[in-house]
């Protein structure tokens, strides 16, 4: 194992971690804080994606890519915000879980009809096409893009939650929304606008995620296991924990998968480290959620309300 090698994988990490972290915060919103069981939510990451590559096949612009595939899950966040899931807010969570799980697969059909099986193309920013040196280690310039959207929405969301009136209205409502709505606040209003923007960073990283990986029918539901993973890991309706939760499994799915292997090969036999260090580093994270449960059933970095 080499320094750059390690450090490769690091920035690897770190970028995944970006990834789970713009699915993670926006199911957080609807999750965590809503109460709401949002299993289309890895739906919206797609829709977003192939908003964003019918937008750049169109265009061949990827600020044109990013307002067709941001704007376009916000809208249809919107709309089935409004048809649907306005519907479930007071019902049992198991029926939440038996609607959304139907949209999923009522996504996955339409995805298949209007672009058909096969996946969809969808390149970078043509400046960001090059790669970074970074302490020697050349680092392609579009995920370090990655990592800095994160980081802004990471910011944007603490000071969303934290430094505003909208941010004070969402943390009352998920501890005493009677309360609130007592207080004269459109508690159906807030949902939406909060759904909504959850929906709009699920399309934020289908965007991103679009040159760098397939974009076809089904990959949301991947994803969204992962980020599952993330949101229970750094606590359930904690932004900051589904940050930093990102982050740790970015960290360990990359390193597991890079070292794992190599490590077992330093105990078993060759052929036998070959067979079980891909399949043990695929179960790592949930491995790892499993001691994080044990340990802390509350998550590493739970909200803390008040």
């Amino acid at each position: 194992m080499t320094l750059a090698l390690f450090l490769t994988q690091l920035l690897n990490g770190i970028q995944l971690g970006a990834l789970l972290f713009l699915l993670s915060a926006g199911l957080t919103l609807v999750f965590g804080i809503m109460r709401f069981v949002n299993l289309m939510h890895g739906s919206l990451y797609m829709m977003g994606a192939y908003f964003a590559a019918a937008g750049y096949q169109v265009s061949g612009s990827f600020a044109v890519a990013a307002i067709t595939g941001v704007g376009g899950a916000l809208l249809l966040g919107m709309a089935v915000e409004r048809l649907v899931v306005a519907r479930l807010y007071h019902r049992e969570h198991l029926d939440q879980v038996l609607v959304t799980f139907g949209l999923v697969l009522f996504f996955n059909e339409l995805a298949r009809i209007v672009w058909g099986p096969t996946s969809v193309h969808m390149a970078g920013p043509a400046a960001l096409a090059g790669a970074v040196s970074l302490m020697g280690v050349n680092y392609p310039a579009y995920r370090l893009m990655i990592i800095g959207v994160a980081m802004a929405v990471a910011l944007a969301l603490y000071l969303l939650i934290h430094r505003t009136r909208m941010g004070m209205l969402v943390r009352a409502g998920a501890v005493r929304p009677d309360m609130v709505r007592a207080l004269g606040v459109d508690i159906v209003r807030l949902k939406r606008w909060l759904f909504a923007l959850g929906a709009a960073l699920a399309g934020l990283a289908g965007l991103m995620a679009g040159p760098i990986s397939s974009v076809q029918p089904g990959m949301g539901e991947p994803v969204l296991i992962m980020t599952l993973v993330v949101i229970v890991t750094g606590g359930i309706g904690s932004i900051r924990g589904a940050f930093l939760g990102a982050m740790i499994i970015g960290m360990v799915d990359t390193m597991g998968r890079a070292f794992l292997p190599l490590l077992l090969r330093e105990v078993f036999e060759r052929q036998v480290a070959q067979a079980a260090g891909p399949a043990l580093a695929s179960v790592l994270i949930y491995l790892f959620m499993a001691f994080v449960l044990a340990v802390r059933p509350q998550g590493l970095f739970p909200v803390k309300h008040g």
